[in-house]
């Protein structure tokens, strides 16, 4: 891992570039936060003279693995083929889980920008599977992988499952937790430029495992 000022970066070529986001940090610009990942790179880029553009987003409260492209082809390349790509993701959640499933539904946005599932085929299909990995009498560590990328899918999913993620605020419970349980942990893809197989990974974060000691 590359160090810099801000980014923590995981993988770097002349095409792309891979960073770790915090939690509490939106992918780009946001009127309610001063900072954003986007400028980060952008900053970090710009002294390179190289270019920077977004290939896909998590929320603010989600941390893991970002994909930016350094050129607009493989923005789009990659962009078209997102569903081919592997997205994992280590969830805390409250309550108890199967010991895997999988979760369908049509996803539908109000006026409020709030996401929920309807039967409504109108709406953007979604699907999310999950494996249980440890639980104990509280709470219980998913990995998560998703065959979609729909906005606010894995936090409704989960709402939907009557296992919200530990700190979520918008589809959760009031729990005291102040970041989200939810990590972006792997991501996995052919190189849209020199078809090698790109798989980065994440280890399942401490503040997660501490939950279960």
């Amino acid at each position: 891992m590359k160090k810099n000022e801000k980014l923590k970066i995981l993988f770097e070529d002349k095409y792309l570039i891979i960073v770790y986001k915090k939690c509490g940090i939106p992918t780009i610009k946001s009127d309610n936060y001063k900072d954003n990942l986007y400028s980060q790179v952008y900053n970090y880029l710009h002294k390179k003279n190289q270019r920077v553009f977004v290939v896909h987003r998590l929320d603010a409260q989600t941390s893991g693995l970002v994909v930016f492209a350094k050129n607009e082809k493989v923005k789009e390349n990659l962009q078209m083929n997102w569903d081919n790509v592997l997205r994992e993701y280590y969830a805390v959640v409250h309550g108890h889980t199967n010991n895997e499933d999988t979760i369908e539904s049509y996803l539908k946005e109000t006026k409020t920008l709030y996401t929920y599932s309807s039967n409504d085929k109108n709406g953007k299909y979604a699907k999310t599977h999950y494996l249980k990995i440890k639980e104990n009498k509280q709470y219980t560590l998913l990995k998560i992988d998703i065959e979609t990328g729909r906005k606010n899918q894995i936090r409704v999913h989960m709402k939907d499952n009557n296992t919200p993620i530990l700190g979520d605020k918008k589809y959760g419970i009031k729990d005291g937790f102040r970041n989200m349980l939810l990590e972006a942990s792997r991501i996995m893809f052919v190189h849209p430029i020199t078809t090698q197989r790109i798989d980065i990974s994440l280890e399942i974060p401490d503040l997660f495992l501490k939950l279960f000691e």
